[in-house]
């Protein structure tokens, strides 16, 4: 159980080349708690003149190889004890976690902080399990195909997850032998920042892994934009990461990473194996982590024979999920990240009103003397294609619920969205389930469940959902250069 009792200090200042600095022009911006309004500290807001020292730092320690240079058991040893840096300061992190973003505490020690640990153990664990290859070549020729880590890798990472998408990111890098520059969401910047604390104990070189907190405009454009930078790793909306991909090809080519929205469908057929697990399956993934996912099953397509009975069930949990304080160890659904997410996540509740949806459940802010963002669950039912929040990602606890007939039309439904990053289908068939899989547009198709996940498989997107996969072996392919070297053999025998 993780201990909420104990005040927390944080500092809120960059990490640059192993040091804990001000941002250069002495500028900070206030860190402000979902939770109750409360200020939690001072953050150094980064700049132009901020990202230029950490990218120098990255680079400096690149050419010297202080990390890259290391044999990949040796790189493996200390992202180990990394991740064991996590755990021993797990309920700390979770507390930070929670107060910085709004979700249940106990989900953030659980998840973010056990996740997060697991991944940078498992690249580290992996990097000198990684072979390079041997082309098939004539007897007086040798061609070795091999991995190099690209250099100076910049990161954007998003509030949702802060430390789950950072570890994403920066592990893989890291164990690959890069430096990294990592940018945290201006929303969420504390973990982050003390990830890199934690890196440097556990013995990774100072300058290999640097933090520059701020905003958008004022420190991720310039990382996009950097000439010294070789690769931009970036996870958030997908108007936000156009604009990265723009930056990479206005500036050096650097390559650009990008997971990006989702507008998830989920299939719910009338030979469902299961109701009871899909209805919950249904709700628990909309409502988990407040509905601020971008994988979440926003749009909700059941069999119209059996819809009635859907709603029914789905209608009967929803109290479960009623918002609470977010320190409370039985909250299941917290705050909302701040005010400006909170207005966003009414205003389409508001359009799904207007437009001719029918509000089940939900549709009000929750909590309102508390000085925090919260909102209740909410569920529209007669949605149509057209409406709004059946196109829009609205990154927040509201579910959008159509009916179908066809497993045909269900499937048009289902990929007409400018998003393909998951999807759910919900069938006895066998062939029904495999058909309509490889009919989905999506990266990720869930069938006969929703939440399992493993550190093994690919995470990303088709269409606007972004480019390039996360986790698993496949993430090293971006924060890595592929090399050919030919050497001619004149043998003697």
């Amino acid at each position: 159980m993780t201990d909420t009792s104990t005040p927390l200090k944080f500092d809120g200042r960059a990490v640059i080349n192993g040091e804990r600095v001000a941002a250069r022009d002495g500028q900070t911006f206030d860190c402000i708690s979902p939770v109750d309004g409360r200020v939690l500290t001072q953050v150094a807001r980064g700049g132009q003149a901020d990202i230029d020292a950490a990218v120098a730092a990255g680079r400096a320690a690149f050419e010297d190889r202080r990390w890259s240079g290391m044999a990949p058991a040796q790189r493996k040893r200390v992202m180990i004890k990394f991740a064991d840096q996590l755990l021993a300061h797990a309920d700390e992190l979770a507390l930070t976690e929670t107060l910085d973003m709004g979700k249940p505490v106990k989900y953030a020690r659980a998840v973010d902080v056990n996740s997060a640990a697991n991944c940078i153990r498992w690249y580290g664990e992996a990097v000198d399990k990684v072979y390079d290859e041997i082309a098939p070549t004539p007897s007086n020729s040798l061609a070795l195909i091999t991995r190099e880590p690209v250099g100076v890798v910049g990161i954007i990472v998003p509030w949702n997850y802060p430390m789950i998408m950072a570890a994403w990111k920066i592990a893989p890098a890291l164990a690959a032998g890069n430096s990294v520059v990592l940018k945290p969401s201006e929303k969420s910047p504390l973990t982050a920042l003390r990830l890199a604390e934690l890196a440097l104990a556990a013995g990774i070189p100072p300058g290999v892994f640097n933090v520059v907190p701020g905003f958008g405009t004022e420190a991720g454009s310039p990382l996009a934009l950097h000439m010294d930078v070789d690769c931009i790793a970036f996870t958030g909306s997908t108007r936000v990461g156009k604009q990265i991909h723009v930056m990479a090809g206005q500036s050096n080519l650097k390559r650009a990473w990008t997971e990006l929205g989702g507008k998830s469908p989920n299939i719910v057929f009338a030979d469902c194996p299961d109701l009871d697990r899909a209805v919950e399956a249904a709700v628990g993934s909309i409502f988990f982590n407040q509905g601020e996912s971008c994988n979440a099953p926003s749009r909700l397509f059941v069999e119209a024979s059996i819809k009635d009975a859907f709603l029914e069930k789905a209608l009967k949990l929803v109290p479960n999920y009623q918002p609470a304080n977010p320190l409370d160890k039985n909250t299941v659904m917290g705050a909302i990240v701040d005010k400006l997410q909170l207005d966003n996540v009414m205003r389409y509740i508001d359009l799904g009103k207007s437009e001719g949806a029918q509000l089940l459940a939900g549709g009000e802010r929750a909590l309102c003397d508390s000085g925090g963002c919260y909102v209740l669950p909410t569920i529209f039912d007669g949605v149509t294609p057209q409406m709004t929040i059946a196109r829009e990602e609205i990154f927040g606890p509201v579910l959008a619920v159509q009916s179908f007939t066809d497993a045909v039309d269900v499937v048009k439904q289902a990929n007409n969205s400018v998003y393909g990053l998951q999807a759910g289908v919900w069938t006895r068939d066998i062939n029904k389930a495999h058909g309509v899989a490889r009919a989905l547009r999506a990266g990720t198709v869930h069938v006969n469940q929703y939440d399992e996940d493993d550190i093994t498989v690919p995470f990303g997107g088709f269409k606007q959902s972004g480019v390039g996969r996360d986790k698993s072996l496949h993430a090293f392919d971006k924060y890595t250069e592929t090399k050919t070297t030919w050497i001619r053999i004149d043998s003697p025998v």
